[in-house]
């Protein structure tokens, strides 16, 4: 090749970069306004996810497991208008309390399925007990012939066939076991 080729072909081979130019790339890391439109927006419904999902709140329990707990169910009917035989009675199946082998009611706390408030419990024990013993007083003023011991078994053998179904009640032996019907 001679000297004028060589020149000529140099001129060419550094003229070429000038007339292809390659594209203009730009990279983008984010969504563009049009896609972040046609994706929507989620902030409010992630922000109540999150809250739900801290929140705390109580755990569902079928009446099987409630039962099992010892929980009983509110009653359909208002509290505020049971008499003491009624809460009595629903303390001797609840095994708070006992109907004692002497007459008397028995604390029996121990062997209680689900919550009683202790205070209120004491007092009505306290209060069975009271006007038990007032009416075998007054069974003995009116049947001075007999005995006191004597007219509190008999009235605690006839008391106990009454006694609500499921109540706890003390044996002969001394021992609590709930009244079967």
């Amino acid at each position: 090749m001679n000297r004028a080729s060589v020149v000529v072909t140099t001129l060419v081979l550094l003229a070429l970069p000038a007339c292809f130019k390659p594209p203009e790339i730009v990279m983008v890391d984010r969504a563009t306004a049009l896609e972040q439109q046609a994706a929507g927006s989620f902030d409010d419904l992630e922000r109540k996810l999150d809250r739900a999902a801290s929140e705390p709140r109580p755990a569902p329990f079928t009446p099987e497991q409630l039962d099992a707990l010892g929980i009983r169910p509110a009653p359909l009917v208002d509290g505020t208008e049971l008499t003491d035989a009624d809460r009595l009675d629903g303390l001797l199946v609840q095994h708070c309390l006992g109907e004692g082998k002497d007459g008397l009611v028995v604390n029996t706390r121990d062997a209680c399925k689900g919550a009683a408030d202790a205070e209120e419990v004491q007092t009505l024990l306290e209060r069975a007990n009271r006007a038990r013993r007032q009416l075998w007083r007054w069974m003995h003023e009116q049947r001075s012939d007999v005995s006191a011991d004597d007219l509190q078994r008999a009235w605690q053998a006839a008391h106990v066939r009454n006694v609500v179904c499921g109540g706890w009640v003390e044996g002969g032996d001394g021992k609590w076991q709930a009244k079967s019907c």
